[in-house]
């Protein structure tokens, strides 16, 4: 009974006095001084909101003290008794305890530290929030606290790109799109989905920039539009779904950075994209703009007409077809020239009047170039272009520096070749027996 009677007057008197007292380096926040201490302040703050009974809470106060006192003067450090001040605890949606928050530049949109409990690890965790926001002041996308609702106007919070769907707009948008869509499932009241936002929305721009609107990103709020968090089994916030047509949504996983999202989408983009087209080289502009656009343009040299045929050639054509889909994703440029129609430019090339047909891998800004050593076939090219692909093969820089003059010649007509036609000679009133024998 004494036991159970000193367990009690333990816990009580904790909640009482807390878990820190004016002597340490933690500050005590409460309702009254909060907005005044951390909103309205320019500092990073590492914000605790505690139990006094929590055992949890108990066991981290050594170390969340031993943290305050080695970031003292470089990030602020706090402590919310929000057993006590519930209201506080209930505004940044705190549900068990201990919860840490780091308050960074955007105050209304505090981020949930989920690291470890050592004071290592949440000196860890400061330093590279620190860095973060001396990084985004330096980059101008946000300065200082911000102590109302962040500007829509702003960079960080222009949800301009983010499409709202909705339980009545989600299927005529959606379903059976040509696009690829990232659709967010949020709850307003969750803290990963405030701390997504400002990401979801920059990504959504670039997204939108770089694939000239195919990937679309979007975002559900799930409280509302429950019938879509129905069908789609929406257990958590954010969850984020893909969509593609004729295929059932997936979900992703993966990181939750505006580069990480980006990233995939532009995965997403490639996978669905059309194969480059694979343009015949008639003039100037068509070399220029197709190797001063990728990173590499693979250029082929094919036999002459006479030589293959169309059939042939369109042989060798679907051949590189073939090829320009299997690496669409390297966003390479495709061109082919006819032999002999081009011989500055296969000079350059080190290709230059045998060997046909041919294929070299050109970088227009280094000026350099690799030579098709295998076969002109699928697994010749395959292993060419996989080689390449990796770093690997050996290159040589093009003849003269930079590109030779190009001829402007007719498109192939998709015929086979025909021979020059000569001149008749009519030879009807030439007497041979006049001419001088030594002559013939």
């Amino acid at each position: 009974l004494l036991f159970v009677l000193g367990t009690v007057s333990c816990t009580l008197f904790l909640a009482v006095n807390g878990l820190y007292s004016a002597s340490d380096d933690v500050v005590e926040l409460t309702p009254t001084n909060f907005n005044k201490e951390v909103i309205q302040s320019e500092s990073l703050w590492l914000v605790e909101f505690y139990a006094p009974w929590c055992g949890h809470c108990q066991r981290l106060t050594p170390e969340w003290k031993k943290a305050a006192t080695a970031l003292k003067g470089v990030v602020k450090v706090g402590a919310v008794d929000a057993d006590k001040h519930q209201s506080l605890g209930g505004q940044y949606g705190v549900r068990g305890f201990p919860t840490i928050k780091i308050f960074g530049a955007n105050k209304n949109k505090a981020e949930d530290y989920q690291g470890g409990r050592t004071s290592d690890a949440i000196v860890d965790a400061a330093l590279s929030a620190l860095r973060s926001l001396v990084k985004d002041r330096l980059s101008g996308r946000s300065g200082g606290y911000s102590s109302g609702k962040q500007s829509r106007e702003s960079g960080g919070g222009d949800k301009k790109d983010v499409i709202e769907l909705t339980d009545d707009s989600f299927d005529k948008n959606v379903i059976n799109s040509d696009d690829v869509w990232m659709v967010e499932f949020y709850a307003p009241w969750c803290g990963h989905c405030k701390n997504l936002e400002p990401e979801w929305a920059a990504a959504a721009t670039e997204v939108k920039e770089q694939t000239k609107g195919k990937v679309k990103l979007a975002a559900v709020d799930a409280t509302v539009n429950q019938m879509l968090a129905g069908r789609y089994g929406i257990r958590g916030f954010p969850t984020i779904k893909i969509f593609q047509k004729g295929e059932d949504p997936v979900d992703y996983d993966g990181g939750r950075t505006r580069s990480d999202i980006i990233a995939r989408a532009l995965d997403l983009f490639s996978d669905n994209a059309p194969p480059p087209e694979l343009l015949e080289i008639i003039g100037e502009d068509v070399l220029k703009s197709t190797c001063d656009a990728h990173q590499l343009c693979i250029i082929s040299v094919l036999p002459h007409i006479l030589d293959t045929g169309a059939s042939g050639r369109n042989s060798y054509l679907d051949v590189m077809l073939k090829m320009a889909e299997k690496y669409k994703k390297k966003m390479w440029g495709w061109l082919w020239t006819e032999a002999g129609a081009q011989s500055d430019l296969e000079s350059s090339l080190g290709i230059g009047g045998f060997g046909y047909p041919a294929m070299a891998a050109v970088n227009a800004r280094k000026m350099k170039f690799a030579l098709l050593k295998g076969s002109f076939s699928e697994q010749g090219i395959n292993e060419f272009l996989r080689e390449l692909s990796v770093g690997r093969g050996s290159t040589a820089p093009v003849g003269g520096g930079s590109f030779p003059k190009i001829h402007s010649v007719e498109p192939w007509d998709g015929k086979d070749g025909e021979l020059p036609v000569e001149d008749d000679i009519d030879l009807s009133d030439v007497d041979l027996d006049d001419w001088d024998k030594d002559e013939l």
